[in-house]
């Protein structure tokens, strides 16, 4: 309820706008437990999880917290887990604005911000202050001007430089709003990528002691079998888990016609279902064992059960929590644990 009357005058003002008011607002009071009593109370569901004990399996999304100046607000919500970034060598500004755009009566939005961030140095910087006993993941991706053949160093850099500081890091291959990001999930390209990045991260384990999981994230706009031959490929490589989905290129059945026709990624609820049927393919071709996460579509917690039916193992979300608010985490969790007795 709290939520849905300070949603109302947020909505009038522009997304990255209402965006950067709401984070601040939470960091402000955080300490007099603001964030808290806006989730609800607090529901758990341990869940173990690329080798990690979550204390539940709803985790949020890269992006709402490019930078990682936010954990420590963002994990009174009640996440099991938290995924910052995504992060480039170096800061960089994004696309011209405007570069986001909501479609509420779709519970959707669209965005081509363009890996805007400050920097994976400023990340790294953030994650040595982050919460205590919170899981923690780096999403990284490389710099707008770097060509795609040298896309690898991008990459590279980044896990350097997170290694140490984060739980699990996130290969970014499949945001919209870089040019040609898209084509390293190619079969040869992401080869190549995942072999070079496997190697980087087992030498960098074995000098540190840490066992650093890798997870790919994925785009949900492919032909069946061209994600067949890619999922292979990750299945293959020696990576830890996937992510499933991005945001779509599409515009399936909107009933907002102002912004259908801007261009970035859609997210909410109009994704679902081609997240879903991503998921459900993936989890048919890398099997029983292969950690997946589910995102995409999720606002509600049967939709976040959905997920679970589909192969997931834990959820992320992102956009449901711009139109539901914190409730929605809690909500997930409950629905979650109330389907797995059933299945008991």
């Amino acid at each position: 309820m709290l939520y849905r009357l300070i949603r109302s005058g947020l909505f009038r003002l522009p997304p990255e706008s209402a965006h950067d008011l709401t984070l601040g607002l939470l960091d402000r009071t955080r300490l007099i437990g603001l964030p808290r009593v806006m989730a609800g109370c607090r529901e758990d569901y341990p869940t173990h999880w690329l080798g990690f004990d979550l204390p539940n399996p709803v985790g949020l999304a890269a992006g709402l917290d490019k930078n990682g100046d936010h954990m420590h607000a963002l994990a009174a919500l009640g996440f099991g887990f938290i995924e910052v970034g995504t992060v480039t060598p170096n800061p960089q500004p994004g696309n011209p604005k405007p570069r986001m755009f909501r479609l509420t009566a779709d519970q959707a939005l669209i965005n081509r911000l363009g890996f805007n961030n400050k920097g994976v140095d400023h990340l790294v910087a953030q994650l040595q202050r982050r919460p205590a006993n919170l899981i923690i993941g780096a999403n990284i991706g490389k710099q707008k001007e770097t060509p795609v053949d040298r896309a690898a160093d991008d990459y590279r850099l980044c896990l350097e430089k997170v290694h140490g500081h984060c739980d699990y890091v996130t290969i970014n291959i499949s945001s919209p709003n870089t040019e040609g990001l898209r084509s390293i999930q190619d079969t040869g390209r992401l080869r190549e990528l995942l072999a070079e990045l496997t190697s980087c991260r087992d030498r960098l384990d074995s000098g540190s002691g840490q066992s650093l999981p890798l997870v790919v994230k994925i785009a949900p706009d492919w032909q069946p079998q061209a994600l067949t031959a890619s999922l292979e490929v990750i299945a293959e490589a020696g990576v830890d888990g996937l992510i499933a989905t991005n945001t779509t290129i599409s515009r399936p059945e909107l009933k907002d016609l102002r912004h259908r026709d801007e261009g970035g990624g859609l997210s909410g609820k109009p994704l679902k279902n081609l997240a879903d049927q991503t998921l459900a393919q993936a989890r048919e071709v890398l099997g029983p064992d292969f950690p997946i996460v589910g995102l995409g579509g999720i606002v509600s917690g049967q939709d976040a059960v959905d997920k679970r039916r589909l192969g997931a193992d834990v959820v992320q979300i992102y956009t449901g929590l711009i139109y539901r608010g914190p409730e929605l985490v809690g909500e997930c969790i409950r629905e979650w644990r109330q389907a797995q007795a059933r299945t008991a």
